[in-house]
């Protein structure tokens, strides 16, 4: 069984937690999974850096810019991945833009996260019915679970669609703008995560976009199986370096 199907099925509320490849340091990427692992992260989203991320707010484009300007690139992501199952047992995502998996090769791509133990992607650039109609097969080929996003303008019928095909969690967008920490969550989208309850989705939901505290985390899950954290964290790295990367973690969950 996949390691997001395994985790789903405990008795939890789960904290997924983004950070950018390469980012503060060329080389910190596997300090900071490690360390995230040993704070009692649940899952991890690794940011594979592009120049143009649509769906990505300040912080993150910044921890990208500068994970670029550090030399990250997919060849390198993997090289340093490559040891990570002799230590890491929680899941490892890998959120990307579609363009620079094109560039390596869709299969070859796929194949390389097989070999060094990734279990999902999430690319938000890539359309459900395309992936349905051209990849879904390569992707289960190699066990990778495919993670899709919907958000508060989302159809009932496109998010039934969704919930139809995943395997793993729907990647619930707090919000329709982009990435971004925040205090609370307002009324609107309170009344978004309830009637994406109400639908009784068969696929478990896990929020992401907003999320920034002890607070929102509880918000968030309320009614869903998690929350993911990114730009909170990335601020925090920037801030602190990876240090203190548990002070952050035992900051939302305890």
């Amino acid at each position: 069984m996949n390691r997001i199907n395994k985790k789903l099925q405990e008795d939890k509320k789960l904290l997924s937690i983004y950070f950018t490849a390469g980012f503060p340091q060329l080389n910190s990427t596997v300090s900071i999974i490690e360390s995230l692992e040993n704070s009692g992260v649940d899952m991890i989203e690794i940011g594979l850096p592009f120049s143009d991320p649509l769906a990505d707010g300040p912080t993150i484009q910044e921890s990208s810019t500068k994970a670029l300007e550090n030399g990250m690139t997919t060849e390198i992501l993997f090289d340093q991945l490559k040891d990570i199952r002799k230590n890491v047992k929680i899941p490892l995502i890998i959120m990307g833009y579609f363009n620079p998996m094109m560039q390596y090769g869709i299969e070859n791509f796929c194949k390389k996260c097989k070999e060094i133990g990734i279990d999902g992607l999430i690319i938000p650039d890539l359309p459900v019915k395309e992936y349905s109609e051209n990849y879904k097969v390569i992707f289960e080929k190699y066990d990778l679970i495919n993670i899709f996003l919907i958000t508060p303008q989302t159809s009932q019928e496109r998010i039934y669609f969704i919930d139809k095909i995943s395997r793993g969690f729907v990647y619930m967008v707090s919000s329709a703008s982009v990435t971004g920490s925040q205090n609370t969550f307002g009324t609107v989208q309170k009344e978004y995560f309830e009637r994406i309850a109400a639908m009784n989705l068969k696929t478990p939901q896990i929020v992401g976009f907003g999320i920034s505290n002890s607070a929102t985390f509880k918000q968030a899950t309320d009614k869903t199986k998690g929350a993911i954290i990114g730009s909170a964290f990335i601020k925090h790295l920037n801030q602190n370096g990876i240090a203190k990367i548990n002070e952050f973690v035992t900051s939302i969950i305890d």
